[in-house]
């Protein structure tokens, strides 16, 4: 036993566990700062919220060493079972939850509140880990790759119930993941032309070109859907012919319709692009029927899934976002401006961080956060405390430390001797690197205000064990590496 556990200890990635402590003890000093009352000096009361803060530290420190010290083959062995424990208790919590802000995603036990949804992220990790790592598994084949999809959507769908949008989305970095397993190129891209596309949709959807009835929105969606199309021969099947026919047809048609629209007669470009549409779709058929290739035949589906999602985002946007959701979303893309509305919390952080300066103001010596002009500051929003106390340079030191973890975990993960574990570390390392772009992004105001927090920052015992869990175990997988290879 002594020598196992000496082993242990001499195999932990040290370097991770010392940038995770970092980042702990920065966090805990900045719940202080952003929970801070003028007078109030002692952080270790427990009635505060940075003394109730300390003991979910010192808790996470010991459940940190209790996932250390279990066999790491453990990890594997009941992966599915804390998968399934974890999607019942996601069920649970969706009756028996109270009403929390509109959401019903906490169980309260006793004086202790935990969030389900921040612990089943380890549980699927582990699931997806434990089911690509069967004997045979390929992600390119669409069984398998319907099931780890099933796995991944099942729990996003549970948390939606919930009314935690912000969770679920999290759920999008397993894609990431996935990319690095094998998964086609073009679901990746899809995924980036379905923002794109929302965005311009939605954004562009009551501004019209010049004079015409042509809404610019919908207009360049569709340009861009039979841009890709055109693409897409050329690089997927190598077929430049065909790329430059497309090509040719649509621009010489849009420009020929465009010149009759503004100086003949008004009519929408729209109808035009979308006959474009269902001509370069029965072409591919035609080619993928004569060839007898399947890639033109995806193509074409491509373009159809393409034309279906642009014309349901207007319907998602408006029956099944929030309205606060709606609201938030258009003044990131400034269709609105609500400086006392949803958009304060942005307005105020911005002043908060840029108030900072280089060197900022110091430990306790904000006055945007003091006064609590910053809403949620020492939860989703408490990067705008570390801007205006520490600065510039103290922002760009924490971004340099996530940075560090982000580079650590991919080394680490590249460094395994199975799926099982390069699996869950992929995942590990897209949950922290999505929480770090969209906290700080939302923050910045380049992102939606979802409400997601930053790793090892933000306040609240659920995600600080969530991401501990989530860290530890992976650690405690690497740490074995050796034993498995013997």
């Amino acid at each position: 036993m002594v020598r196992r556990s000496d082993s242990l200890w001499k195999t932990l990635d040290w370097v991770t566990i010392c940038i995770y402590l970092l980042l702990i003890i920065a966090g805990w000093f900045s719940v202080c700062g952003a929970s801070y009352d003028y007078g109030d000096r002692d952080f270790l009361d427990f009635s505060t919220r940075a003394g109730k803060q300390f003991i979910w530290i010192i808790c996470s420190f010991g459940l940190g060493f209790v996932l250390l010290m279990l066999e790491d083959r453990m990890y594997d062995m009941f992966s599915y079972i804390l998968y399934i424990g974890l999607m019942l208790l996601l069920i649970v919590t969706i009756f028996i939850a109270p009403d929390v802000k509109g959401s019903r995603s906490w169980l309260v036990l006793g004086p202790v509140s935990l969030q389900p949804a921040e612990f089943a992220k380890f549980a699927t990790a582990l699931a997806l880990a434990k089911y690509m790592n069967t004997y045979l598994f390929s992600i390119k084949k669409f069984k398998s790759f319907l099931v780890v999809l099933g796995i991944v959507l099942l729990p996003m769908l549970l948390i939606i119930m919930q009314k935690e949008t912000g969770s679920a989305l999290v759920y999008f970095a397993f894609f990431l993941m996935f990319y690095r397993e094998g998964m086609p190129g073009v679901v990746l891209f899809s995924g980036l032309c379905a923002v794109f596309y929302f965005v311009f949709a939605i954004r562009f959807d009551q501004v019209f070109i010049a004079d015409t009835p042509t809404p610019i929105g919908e207009s360049v969606v569709l340009f861009m859907i039979l841009f890709f199309t055109a693409m897409m021969p050329r690089i997927y099947c190598k077929k430049w012919d065909i790329t430059r026919n497309i090509a040719i047809v649509c621009l010489s048609v849009l420009a020929v319709s465009y010149i009759v629209s503004e100086y003949l007669f008004h009519f929408n470009l729209v109808w035009v692009e979308w006959g474009l549409c269902f001509l370069v779709v029965c072409y591919l058929f035609y080619l993928s029927l004569r060839e007898r290739q399947k890639s033109y035949l995806l193509i074409g589906i491509f373009t159809i899934g393409s034309v279906c999602f642009t014309y349901s985002s207007d319907y998602v946007f408006d029956n099944v976002l929030e309205s606060h959701q709606r609201i938030r979303i258009k003044v990131l893309l400034g269709m609105e401006d609500d400086p006392t509305g949803a958009g304060y919390n942005v307005n105020q952080s911005k002043i908060a961080i840029g108030s900072g300066g280089l060197t900022g103001k110091g430990f306790l010596n904000g006055t945007q956060t003091k006064l609590k002009y910053v809403p949620e500051q020492d939860t989703d929003f408490i990067f705008c405390t570390i801007g205006e106390e520490q600065g510039f340079l103290g922002s760009s030191i924490v971004l340099l430390l996530f940075l560090a973890l982000i580079l650590r975990l991919i080394s680490i993960s590249e460094r395994q001797p199975s799926a099982f574990g390069r699996v869950y570390g992929y995942s590990v390392m897209s949950i922290f690197l999505f929480h770090l772009f969209i906290n700080v992004g939302m923050v910045l105001g380049l992102t939606p205000v979802i409400g997601i927090p930053l790793p090892f920052f933000s306040y609240g015992g659920s995600s600080l064990w969530g991401f501990t869990i989530l860290l530890f175990i992976f650690l405690r997988i690497d740490a074995g590496r050796k034993n498995r290879l013997t």
